[in-house]
């Protein structure tokens, strides 16, 4: 994974991840079709409304590197709604991701395995940022400006998992990633985070799960028509915990998927975690979601090779403690480091 430092305004910060593109040469062959140019620049003028910051960073990238700014925010609003050909929908962009929160004798704990094809791990970046008059934040992602989880200086945690949209359905919003950095950015607490997912018009079916210092924790079921606020169950010992993984949970959002599709088997991923948690973790509990991560508890990255998919990452918060751990690879072979630059 990269690792950069962005500092500053929000347009010298995308000039900065500009020039790293440029001096790796990196290259961004993008094909949209008629639905997704419309919904992109759709998207894009929400984006501009809502959260100009980004559009300006966006805009400091594509200064840099020299394409053409509305296609290439474009691309960006499609992300994790409606990427590559959508006449053929069952080659919408898929991330198979398994999240999930627990309270441990007072203590707050957040995990995660980020499963994408095996192709994007070259691009993952971990990025800290330190944006003018806002918050400060960690940035986990197979992209950059938007990201899949992060945690920010006030202990706020929020990460998004993948839910497969019913074509008809897909609405210019903002997609999962931005929704996730716009929280990180602006929110402080659980509580602030479900204000702004209130607010914002949200583009296609996500899951955004919240977690802060003081314990409180949720799961946001997201349509672009409507929202479930799904809480979180107790284990054995009366503590706290919540799962996401790649489909609705609660009945009444399981109408906006399609019917019987179990996306990288999430519904197996879901009840490992389930099973390990709800009895409550009798020991270190970092080592027991590293224990759930890597799969010793039940199915979770051991996907068969013909699928062309693996977990490219892997990372624990504990939250109170602002103490980041992160496994770059597989967590079943890949050692968690400590990322201190939040502390810094």
């Amino acid at each position: 994974m990269y690792h950069p430092r962005l500092k500053g305004s929000h347009y010298e910060m995308g000039r900065k991840m500009g020039e790293i593109f440029r001096i790796n040469k990196a290259e961004f062959p993008i094909g949209l079709d008629k639905f997704q140019m419309e919904f992109g620049r759709k998207s894009a003028k929400i984006l501009k409304k809502v959260f100009p910051e980004a559009a300006e960073e966006i805009r400091g990238v594509t200064d840099v590197i020299g394409y053409d700014n509305e296609k290439f925010t474009s691309w960006m609003m499609c992300m994790g709604c409606c990427m590559y050909n959508i006449d053929e929908f069952q080659s919408v962009e898929v991330k198979g991701c398994t999240a999930f929160s627990f309270n441990r004798n007072g203590k707050i704990f957040y995990a995660r395995n980020n499963d994408l094809p095996p192709f994007l791990k070259k691009v993952c970046k971990s990025e800290y940022y330190e944006p003018e008059k806002k918050n400060r934040f960690i940035l986990n992602t197979s992209s950059f400006i938007n990201g899949e989880e992060g945690i920010n200086e006030h202990g706020l945690v929020a990460a998004m998992t993948f839910v497969m949209p019913l074509l008809e359905e897909i609405r210019p919003g903002l997609n999962s990633v931005f929704l996730v950095r716009y929280i990180l950015e602006n929110c402080s607490s659980v509580a602030e985070g479900i204000v702004a997912l209130k607010s914002l018009p949200i583009a296609s079916n996500c899951n955004i799960l919240l977690t802060d210092q003081s314990g409180s924790m949720a799961v946001a079921e997201c349509n672009p028509g409507e929202m479930n606020l799904r809480l979180p169950m107790k284990n054995s010992n009366g503590e706290d915990f919540i799962i996401t993984v790649n489909s609705f949970i609660s009945e009444k959002m399981k109408r906006h998927e399609p019917a019987g599709h179990n996306t990288y088997l999430s519904y197996e991923r879901y009840q490992t975690v389930l099973n390990a948690l709800k009895s409550g973790c009798g020991r270190n509990p970092t080592e027991y979601a590293k224990d759930i991560l890597s799969g010793r508890l039940g199915f979770m990255c051991q996907y068969e090779k013909k699928l062309n998919f693996e977990t490219v990452w892997a990372s624990i918060f504990e939250v109170m403690d602002m103490k980041v751990l992160r496994a770059e690879g597989n967590p079943g072979r890949k050692c968690f480091i400590e990322d201190k630059r939040l502390k810094s």
